[in-house]
């Protein structure tokens, strides 16, 4: 492909507006949730207990909570889901 077909690809209207939405929404959805989480109560979870021999949906979620070595800490907004997560894998971690 030579870069004027490239270009012309690129102008054309509906991806033009495609790209304008995206951009819009993701500075109007950055800066809702800036303003958003300054109010919002936060979690500090720690690992205390080694993520070896357990299940491998454990050793994920302690993952998406943001551990990684054995006593690393990880601050978390206060939501449902997280709640959820820290309840799957009590007995690995210690909310502060």
């Amino acid at each position: 492909m030579t870069q004027e077909t490239m270009a012309q690809e690129n102008s054309s209207p509906e991806n033009s507006t495609q790209e304008n939405s995206a951009q819009g929404n993701s500075v109007q959805e950055g800066a809702a949730g800036r303003a958003g989480s300054a109010g919002r109560s936060t979690l500090t979870v720690k690992l205390v207990r080694s993520i070896a021999g357990t299940r491998e949906s454990h050793r994920a979620t302690v993952r998406g909570l943001g551990l990684r070595k054995l006593n690393s800490e990880s601050t978390l907004e206060d939501t449902a889901a997280v709640r959820g997560m820290i309840n799957k894998v009590s007995y690995l971690v210690k909310v502060l």
